[in-house]
């Protein structure tokens, strides 16, 4: 069995595996060998995973500017069967509920997961249970979405499954073999720049620029990821240009809504940008899932 991401995340790139695959470095897909791998936007973790799968990665780091989402792969990498049994509780004890007692107790749980106070520095029984609670609202919230509202609160309402696996045991197990040798960290993507120099691989996969005005997918944290958001991190993805990585890039075509919008074009100037073929999952208007482009961009051909 092979590790898969353990929590859904907006903009997976789950169904974009191939593509991203087939425009990996000449020298990874000849050689099956990744020396040093970082990933500055980890999210669910389903472009490492599949790396790991079939790649030999000598190094890897990987990061996020959420704090709860690292602070679960820490919980995983160190102590997963812990976490596993923390998780078949509250599992047992929801899914033997009727689904009106199902909705009562998710917004318990939410409740007290947004008034849990976790020191994310020093290690403890209670990142156990952040982990849990974490990972439990991911499996049962609508649609899998991760959002925080202005101060930092978990918002996202009840969503009906009629038999959500929330502990996912074996795959709980397979990934903390996969984050083994894996190097985790918490904060802004300018922090990977330690981790970065000539020969390394970075996928860089950033909250998404909202297609339109009711998107609302990048709300990862509660500083939210805007243009200027998007702006900085072009920058910092030319910097690390000039420092001999190899550079994958990610992210919405603005041109799916507006043919004139050359956003990511002029921002990426000179690189290689290519839109290709995606299906949209997440959408509260089922009629507006269906097939889109995204954009990948490289530094190298």
């Amino acid at each position: 069995m092979a590790a898969k991401p353990f929590v859904k995340w907006a903009g997976g790139k789950g169904q974009l595996l191939v593509e991203l695959e087939n425009r990996l470095p000449a020298y990874i897909l000849q050689g099956k060998t990744i020396p040093r791998y970082v990933e500055p936007f980890v999210g669910g973790g389903a472009m490492f995973f599949n790396l790991q799968n079939r790649y030999k990665i000598g190094e890897s780091f990987l990061s996020d500017c959420n704090e709860d989402l690292i602070l679960t792969y820490e919980v995983i990498k160190g102590d997963a069967k812990e976490l596993i049994m923390e998780l078949s509780e509250i599992e047992v004890f929801h899914l033997k509920k009727s689904e009106d007692e199902r909705k009562e107790n998710y917004y318990s749980i939410r409740e007290s997961y947004n008034s849990q106070e976790i020191d994310y520095q020093t290690p403890s029984f209670q990142w156990i249970k952040r982990a849990a609670y974490f990972i439990f609202l991911n499996k049962t919230c609508f649609n899998g979405l991760y959002r925080l509202n202005s101060k930092g609160l978990f918002n996202v309402p009840f969503g009906r499954y009629k038999n959500p696996t929330i502990c996912d045991e074996k795959n709980l197990i397979e990934v903390q073999k996969a984050l083994k040798n894996t190097n985790l960290a918490q904060g802004d993507f300018t922090g990977s720049a330690e981790y970065i120099k000539d020969g390394s691989f970075v996928y860089f996969d950033p909250p998404y620029r909202p297609l339109n005005k009711t998107s609302h997918f990048t709300s990862y944290s509660k500083d939210g990821f805007n243009d200027d958001s998007q702006k900085r991190l072009a920058d910092f993805y030319r910097e690390m240009d000039g420092r001999g990585a190899k550079l994958m890039l990610s992210n919405s075509d603005p041109k799916n809504q507006d043919e004139g919008d050359k956003f990511f074009d002029e921002l990426y100037n000179g690189f290689n940008l290519e839109r290709i073929s995606a299906k949209r999952n997440i959408n509260r208007d089922a009629s507006r899932r269906g097939k889109i482009n995204e954009l990948v961009v490289r530094n190298y051909s």
